[in-house]
C-alpha cells in the first residue's frame, strides 16, 4: 500500500515538474528495502572479490610455505563469505511475496526479476572536454544540460513500479543513442566506465563500452514490467489482462536485449539466460490467460471441463519446459533453488488438475439423448493421443463403467501430482514461507480425494487402471510482444536504406478486396499485388510501405490498425501515402548484429579497480530549459533525416551550437524515412 501511494505521489510530482523522477530511494516500502539490500549485498560482494584477488595474487607471488599457508587459510575464508553473500542474493532474488498484489488471498504468486543495480557516473568533465576539443566550444556553457542528463540516469535506478517507471527508462534509453552518436567515437574512449551488477550473482561489470549501459536498461526495464504482472489483481479481468499484457511485454523486452546485444559480459543478459527467462515470463502469462479463463467460473459442463483440462495441461506444459531450461549447465548454478521449486510445483498443480477435469467429466456427466453426440466425441478422440483401453469414443462415452474405470484413474493420477507439488513445497525453504502457495495446494488436493471417495465401492478391491497423457491445447497462446517504448520502424526507416518521397494513391475499399495483402508490425508492406486491380492503376506498387492513411501517420501501426482506418472509409475512397525502396538499398538484417566497440566475447570480464568514492553533487537547481540532447528543436520549421545528425567521427570539428538541421524529436515524426 505504501508504494502504491508514493507512485502516486512520484506521479503527480512528476505532472508538475520538468524533469522525470524515480522512486525516493530513502522510501521504507517493502520493494525499495529489497533493492537496498541488493545494493549493499553487492559492494560486500565486490569487497570480498577484491580480497580474493589479492589473495590469489599472493598466493602466485610467494614462495614461502608458512605465508602460503596463511594465504590459503584466508582465502578459504573469503570463499566461505562469498558464498554466503551469495546465497543471500538468492534469498532476495527469492522474495516473492513483496512483489504481490497486497490485496489478492487466492492466487499462486508470481515470480518477478529483481532490477540490475550500477554506480553513478560522473558524464560533467569527459563531455566538457570532449565539446571543447572537438566541436570547439566552451563546455561550461552546457553544465545544466549535462546535469540534466545525470540527474535522469540517477532517476532510472530508482524507477516507480508503474507505466510512468517504464516511460523513464525508455526515455533515458533512447537518449544514450543521441549521446552515443555525439560523444562516443568507435575510435577512441571517453574515460567514462558504466558499472552493473550481475542480478543473479551480484558480480561487477565495468566498461566504458556504453553498449553496457544500454543493455542493463533493457534488463532493467523488462525486470520492471515483470514487477508490474506481478502486482496486478488477479482476480479481476482488468487485472488479469495487465498483467498479461506485462509478461508479454517483458518477453518482449529480453527478446529485443537477447537479439541485438548478444556478447553482453553480464551471465544475467548471457543469451542462454535470457532465452530461459522469456520462457519463464511466456509461461507466467499463459497461466494468467488459463486464470481469466477460469474467472467468470468453470461450468460443470462436460464440453466445458475438457476445455479446461487441455488449457491446464497447457500451462503444465510451459513450466515444463521453463524447469528443462532452469536445470541445464550452467543456468542451474545461477538461477534460485526457489524458481525452479515453483516451476516444479506449478507443473504437478496444473498437471492435476487437468486429470480432475478430465475425472469430472466421465463421472458426472453420462451421455444423453439431448446431448450433442458428436461434439462430445470430438472432443474425447482429442484429448488423448490413444484412447485408454484401446476403445473408441464413442463407445466410452455410451459405456458407463468404463467410464466411471478411466475418470476414476484420472482422480487417481490427479491425487499424486498434488502430493508432488505439496512434497515439492515443503522441500524449498523459501517456499515454505508462502502461506497462500500451500493453502491452495492443499485444498486442490482435499477436493480430489473427496472426488474419488465418492466414487468408490466397497466391493471394489483392485483397479490397475492408469489415466493416460492428457493433450495440452489452449485457444489464446501467450506470445511476445514489442512494448511501443522499443519498437519501431528505425529498422526499416533509416540511414541505411534509399526511400522515394512519399506519394498518394487512392483506394476503394468499400468492395473489401482490395487486390493486395498487408504484412508488417511497424510500417505495414503491400504484398500479393494484383496488377489490375485499381490500386495498381492508382500508382500502387508491390512491397511499398504505407507510411500514412488520411491524416493518420502509420509508420508505429500494425496491420490490424491500418485495416482498421481503412475500413472506416466512405464509398469515394481514401488517400494513403506510401514510399518504395530505391534499388541498390542493402538488404536490411533480420536480425541486429553484435554490438561495436571492441568488447570481446567473453561474459567474465569484471574490472574490480573502481569504487563509488566518486560522489555526485545533489543539490542542483535546475532551470527548466530545453536540455542540450535536444537542442536545435526550437524554432522548428521542418523536420529532414537522420543524415544531418552530427556524430563524433567526423574529421572536422563542427561550432556546437550552431543552428543545424533538426534531429525528429518523436520516432513519429515523418523525418524517419
Amino acid at each position: 500500500m505504501a508504494d502504491t501511494m508514493l507512485a502516486e505521489q512520484d506521479g503527480l510530482a512528476a505532472a508538475n515538474s520538468y524533469f522525470k523522477k524515480g522512486c525516493n530511494p530513502l522510501a521504507q516500502t517493502g520493494r525499495s528495502k529489497l533493492q537496498n539490500k541488493r545494493a549493499t549485498l553487492n559492494q560486500q560482494i565486490i569487497k570480498q572479490m577484491r580480497m580474493r584477488a589479492g589473495a590469489e595474487n599472493l598466493l602466485r607471488a610467494t614462495t614461502n610455505n608458512k605465508v602460503r599457508e596463511l594465504v590459503a587459510l584466508e582465502l578459504s575464508y573469503v570463499n566461505s563469505n562469498l558464498q554466503l553473500l551469495t546465497e543471500q542474493l538468492e534469498g532476495l532474488n527469492s522474495s516473492v511475496e513483496v512483489y504481490q498484489n497486497v490485496q489478492e488471498s487466492a492466487s499462486i504468486p508470481m515470480i518477478p526479476l529483481g532490477l540490475k543495480e550500477t554506480k553513478e557516473v560522473d558524464f560533467s568533465v569527459p563531455f566538457k572536454d570532449f565539446i571543447l576539443e572537438h566541436y570547439s566550444e566552451d563546455g561550461s556553457n552546457f553544465e545544466d544540460e549535462i546535469a540534466d542528463l545525470m540527474d535522469l540516469r540517477q532517476a532510472c535506478r530508482t524507477p516507480s513500479r508503474s507505466e510512468a517507471g517504464i516511460e523513464l527508462l525508455a526515455t533515458y534509453y533512447s537518449h544514450l543513442s543521441l549521446i552515443e552518436s555525439r560523444f562516443f567515437s568507435p575510435s577512441g574512449q571517453m574515460g567514462i566506465f558504466f558499472t552493473w551488477y550481475d542480478s543473479f550473482t551480484g558480480m561487477p561489470v565495468c566498461q566504458q563500452n556504453i553498449s553496457l549501459e544500454k543493455a542493463s536498461l533493457l534488463f532493467n526495464m523488462g525486470a520492471l514490467y515483470t514487477q508490474i504482472g506481478t502486482r496486478c489483481d488477479h482476480q479481476t479481468r482488468v487485472g488479469l489482462e495487465n498483467a498479461i499484457t506485462a509478461f508479454q511485454k517483458a518477453a518482449g523486452v529480453l527478446t529485443h536485449l537477447k537479439e541485438t546485444f548478444t556478447h553482453t559480459p553480464s551471465y544475467d543478459m548471457s543469451p542462454a539466460m535470457l532465452s530461459m527467462l522469456v520462457r519463464l515470463l511466456l509461461a507466467q502469462a499463459q497461466e494468467c490467460l488459463y486464470e481469466k479463463t477460469a474467472l467468470p467460473g468453470i461450468r460443470n459442463e462436460f464440453l466445458t471441463l475438457v476445455r479446461m483440462a487441455q488449457e491446464s495441461a497447457k500451462v503444465a506444459d510451459t513450466y515444463e519446459q521453463v524447469h528443462q531450461s532452469m536445470i541445464q549447465t550452467p543456468i542451474k548454478d545461477n538461477v534460485p533453488m526457489f524458481w525452479s521449486s515453483m516451476a516444479q510445483v506449478k507443473i504437478s498443480h496444473y498437471r492435476s488438475l487437468a486429470h480432475y477435469f478430465v475425472g469430472i467429466a466421465l463421472l458426472d456427466h453420462q451421455l444423453r439423448l439431448s446431448d450433442d453426440e458428436d461434439k462430445q466425441e470430438k472432443a474425447l478422440s482429442q484429448l488423448y493421443d490413444m484412447m485408454p483401453g484401446g476403445c473408441a469414443p464413442l463407445d466410452l462415452l455410451r459405456n458407463k463403467e468404463e467410464r466411471r474405470q478411466i475418470g476414476k484413474a484420472h482422480f487417481r493420477r490427479a491425487i499424486m501430482g498434488h502430493e508432488e507439488a505439496l512434497r515439492a513445497h515443503n522441500l524449498c525453504r523459501h517456499l515454505r514461507k508462502l502461506d497462500v502457495l500451500r493453502e491452495i495446494l492443499q485444498a486442490s488436493h482435499k477436493r480430489t480425494l473427496a472426488k474419488l471417495d465418492e466414487n468408490n465401492s466397497e466391493d471394489e478391491f483392485t483397479d490397475y487402471m492408469d489415466a493416460p497423457d492428457i493433450v495440452s491445447k489452449t485457444e489464446q497462446k501467450a506470445e511476445i510482444e514489442m512494448p511501443m517504448s522499443i519498437k519501431g520502424p528505425l529498422s526499416v526507416f533509416s540511414a541505411k536504406q534509399r526511400w522515394t518521397a512519399p506519394r498518394t494513391v487512392r483506394l476503394y475499399p468499400g468492395g473489401r478486396d482490395l487486390g493486395f495483402m498487408l504484412k508488417g508490425d511497424g510500417p505495414v508492406q503491400v504484398l500479393s499485388l494484383d496488377p489490375l486491380c485499381a490500386a495498381a492503376k492508382n500508382g500502387l506498387k508491390e512491397g511499398d510501405y504505407i507510411v500514412g492513411v488520411k491524416d493518420t501517420d502509420c509508420k508505429w501501426l500494425d496491420v490490424s490498425e491500418v485495416m482498421k482506418l481503412l475500413k472506416d472509409s466512405d464509398e469515394t475512397g481514401v488517400d494513403i501515402r506510401v514510399v518504395s525502396m530505391m534499388e541498390g538499398s542493402p538488404p536490411m538484417p533480420n536480425k541486429s548484429a553484435t554490438y561495436s566497440g571492441g568488447l570481446s566475447k567473453t561474459y567474465s570480464m569484471i574490472c574490480l579497480a573502481f569504487d563509488n568514492s566518486d560522489k555526485v553533487p545533489k543539490n542542483r537547481k535546475v532551470t527548466k530549459k530545453t536540455s542540450f540532447l535536444n537542442w536545435g528543436t526550437k524554432g522548428k520549421s521542418k523536420s529532414v533525416s537522420t543524415l544531418s545528425l552530427p556524430t563524433a567521427d567526423y574529421s572536422a570539428t563542427l561550432p556546437f551550437n550552431k543552428q543545424r538541421a533538426i534531429f525528429p524529436n518523436s520516432y513519429n515524426d515523418p523525418a524517419l524515412y
